[in-house]
């Protein structure tokens, strides 16, 4: 459900249209964690996005790891420990979960049980708009139980996460991403050189674990690693 008025409408529209038409899609990234207003760590790298349902997440800086999901199982390898851990899609609940949409028919409303005009969070540039989405089925994925401070724009269910999204009114692209969680925990991913249909093989969505790296299947790590619960 869209409300929120026209300009929501709007911005929403020019976002599904931005990013329908590319099988594929690429951008470099920048991802910071925070916990209780402090910075934890920044970490950049370049993400890609596949339809159907493939991302990958080539992490660069401070330390290279990779976080791919192929369809059906997602991997995160970090070569330092010469370890990778995988679990199936479906089982993981993700922070990347509101760019689902980019790997699917680009409508929102697959992602998000509804969609408004954020009150409290703020675009970085006056040009951009800052879209609230409720996640669709987001109270029964709350990381953990609530015993911080609320997000600023409360969803539905006050224990899941809140996200954001800040979309470029005049382009259509999706700009930054902003979740948080309702224990004081915060991650945002700011985008930028989105290019549509780069030459990238089907095999690069493919996980093939190098000689001697251990799999370890069971929940996707948490802590310092990007993907969380």
């Amino acid at each position: 459900m869209l409300t929120g008025g026209t300009d929501s409408k709007t911005s929403v529209a020019r976002l599904e249209a931005r990013y329908r038409a590319a099988k594929t899609l690429q951008a470099s990234f920048l991802e910071r964690y925070t916990e209780n207003g402090r910075l934890v760590r920044t970490e950049a790298g370049t993400a890609y996005f596949r339809r159907p349902g493939k991302m990958r997440w080539d992490y660069q800086a401070p330390e290279k790891n990779v976080f791919l999901v192929d369809g059906k199982m997602a991997w995160f390898y970090v070569p330092a420990d010469h370890t990778v851990t995988r679990v199936p899609a479906k089982e993981s609940s993700d922070w990347r979960t509101p760019l689902a949409l980019l790997t699917g028919d680009m409508k929102l409303s697959r992602v998000c049980a509804r969609v408004l005009a954020a009150t409290h969070e703020k675009p970085e540039a006056p040009e951009h708009a800052m879209l609230y989405c409720e996640l669709r089925g987001a109270g029964s994925k709350s990381p953990k139980e609530s015993s911080g401070a609320a997000p600023s724009q409360k969803p539905l269910n006050s224990e899941s996460e809140a996200v954001f999204l800040e979309v470029d009114t005049g382009s259509g692209d999706l700009v930054r991403v902003l979740v948080r969680d309702p224990g004081g925990i915060a991650i945002e991913f700011h985008f930028a050189n989105w290019q549509m249909d780069p030459p990238v093989a089907d095999s690069f969505f493919r996980f093939v674990p190098p000689k001697g790296v251990a799999i370890v299947n069971g929940e996707l790590p948490l802590g310092d690693s990007p993907v969380k619960h």
